[in-house]
């Protein structure tokens, strides 16, 4: 490129580099960080783990056997 290119769009560049910036439009290793936190915290209080699953699913099989057994007794009579 010529020098006179360069000096040409030299402000234009400028002005699209510092909106860019002001903008926030390139982000930080902090901020992502940050917003990382916030959508795990979400993702905890909106979902539960797949431990907490099988162990409900546990009880409510449990639970199941025993209506199960009640129901059986209680139509044998």
């Amino acid at each position: 490129m010529d020098k006179e290119t360069v000096t040409k769009y030299a402000p234009f560049i400028l002005v699209c580099v510092s909106l860019l910036f002001q903008w926030n439009l390139f982000v930080t290793p902090e901020k992502l960080e940050i917003k990382h936190r916030e959508i795990l915290k979400d993702i905890q209080s909106t979902y539960t783990t797949k431990e907490q699953y099988n162990d409900l699913k546990n009880q409510l099989n449990i639970m199941q056997t025993k209506i199960d057994k009640i129901y059986e007794i209680v139509t044998k009579r």
